[in-house]
């Protein structure tokens, strides 16, 4: 097995098949957006691809270590290929090839994915909780904004810096999130789903080109039928305990249910228990869980 730093077209299409036939199966998808664009963006993820009986049977992918941050890893398996220790065989190789300290993500915590974790010892080291509530009742609190505060939507380029600034602020602890770009920005505002008006920017009414917070939505047209999402919430960490989180939340469920939505999705961390209080005062509940394994230590 070799680990490449880009995936040809033709494979990157077998893949993507791979990926649809295992969401379908297991009713979840196998890895995250960051994973799949990666196959197509030029990015520091490295690609392991198994065949068996000549076609593409397992995917894992790696983004090394940096900084603090362990090397974090996803793995699918398709269907048709499952019980052949293929599965095994890309969590032994990604956690060798990540180093001391590797999480594998198990998304939805399958029990295909538990059997692995517990033939290779893994323990849990993350829980992300997806929760979600319906778009029509609990009925939406008004949406009121302070007079010191301008909410507006997302204005073009000119307002990412400010985006990244505060994305590296208030994700500085998150692995994944943290490290976001220009590219990363422009990535996502290219994909069909994106729609400037569901971005939400509060900034101070003294210094309007300063960002306070930002809430970006997204909407799943490939579910049927298609779901909201509370894509990303960051609050600079210097605007932190002026009601900013629930705020944009807010603006950004009222924006989804304009949308004839009729429910919506977020992904927190289980531990960060600020974010957790406060979705679930505006009615999210616990869908199903995503667990990163390590090894032990």
């Amino acid at each position: 097995m070799r680990w490449i730093e880009q995936v040809d077209a033709d494979a990157a299409c077998s893949v993507r098949e791979l990926l649809d036939r295992a969401t379908v199966a297991d009713g979840v998808a196998p890895i995250s957006e960051q994973a799949v664009l990666s196959l197509t963006a030029a990015d520091d993820a490295r690609h392991l691809i198994v065949h068996h009986d000549g076609t593409i049977a397992g995917y894992a992918n790696l983004v090394p270590a940096h900084g603090e941050h362990p090397a974090m890893a996803e793995v699918a398996v398709d269907p048709a290929a499952r019980g052949h220790g293929i599965g095994t065989q890309l969590v032994n190789a990604a956690l060798a090839a990540g180093g001391t300290g590797t999480r594998v993500w198990a998304h939805g915590n399958r029990p295909q994915a538990q059997a692995v974790a517990a033939r290779l010892d893994l323990v849990t080291a993350r829980e992300l909780w997806q929760m979600r509530r319906a778009l029509a009742t609990p009925e939406l609190p008004e949406l009121e904004v302070p007079a010191e505060i301008v909410l507006r939507t997302y204005a073009g380029p000119a307002d990412d810096a400010e985006l990244l600034r505060v994305n590296k602020a208030a994700f500085a602890w998150h692995p994944e999130q943290g490290g976001w770009t220009e590219r990363d920005i422009e990535v996502r505002s290219n994909e069909p789903w994106f729609d400037p008006k569901g971005l939400f920017i509060a900034a101070a009414a003294a210094d309007p080109g300063r960002v306070l917070g930002f809430h970006w939505t997204k909407v799943h047209y490939d579910e049927d039928p298609a779901i909201g999402e509370v894509y990303v919430v960051g609050i600079d960490p210097a605007a932190q305990g002026r009601g900013l989180g629930r705020l944009l939340t807010l603006a950004g469920l009222r924006y989804l249910r304009e949308r004839d939505l009729a429910e919506v999705l977020l992904y927190t961390e289980a531990d960060n228990t600020a974010a957790v209080h406060t979705y679930t005062r505006l009615g999210f509940a616990p869908a199903h869980v995503d667990v990163a394994y390590a090894a032990r230590d």
